[in-house]
């Protein structure tokens, strides 16, 4: 996939790009450190409409010229021309080769076994995968645990693909591989590690 340079790839970064970026990591790892957590990224930058802004924040914080973002939704041009100016990431054009993969809402959780999940030698080497959903309010409620969570959290998100339980279940017994999941529904996020037992409540 090529990202050709455009008015809307070279706008919309970080106003302070060292304290907005700062301030954005630091709430995206409590996020991940704390499962059930939703971080609110605000107004950090402003993508193209295919990219949802919590994911854009993500992107925007985390990637660099190291790693390669996979789009999985098509229309995503104006969005792949954005992540390459802001951050330096290559635009992965394989499943194979994504670091972080931005799905499409709805995405089939049957598809996602084709990004990477890493290695018993090197399990940070799988792909990261942000889903958009509806909102992370207002469905129907599931418990989680794991590390970072006392006993247990209730989370309740809606707008999650048919089939996501049991691929969350299935993504837990790959453990140390696997992959780590982040909900994204406008601004804000949730983190489900793959060390976090995603149940229904």
């Amino acid at each position: 996939m090529s990202a050709s340079l455009s008015a809307s790839a070279v706008a919309g970064g970080f106003r302070n790009p060292v304290f907005d970026a700062q301030t954005a990591f630091r709430r995206i790892m409590d996020a991940f450190a704390r499962p059930g957590t939703i971080a609110d990224l605000g107004n950090f930058v402003e993508a193209p409409p295919a990219l949802p802004p919590a994911a854009a924040a993500l992107v925007a914080t985390l990637a660099d010229a190291d790693v390669a973002v996979f789009l999985d939704a098509p229309g995503t041009g104006d969005a792949a021309a954005w992540i390459a100016f802001q951050t330096g990431a290559a635009i992965a054009a394989a499943p194979a080769d994504a670091v972080f993969v931005v799905l499409a809402p709805a995405s089939d959780p049957a598809g996602w076994g084709r990004f990477p999940i890493g290695t018993d030698s090197y399990p940070d080497r799988s792909a990261t995968l942000l889903l958009p959903v509806e909102a992370l309010e207002g469905g129907a409620p599931l418990r989680l645990s794991g590390p970072g969570i006392e006993s247990s959290e209730v989370v309740a998100p809606r707008g999650l693909p048919d089939g996501f339980l049991a691929s969350r279940a299935a993504n837990a017994t790959l453990f140390p591989r696997g992959h780590d999941l982040v909900l994204v529904a406008g601004a804000r996020l949730l983190a489900l590690p793959r060390t976090t037992s995603v149940k229904e409540a």
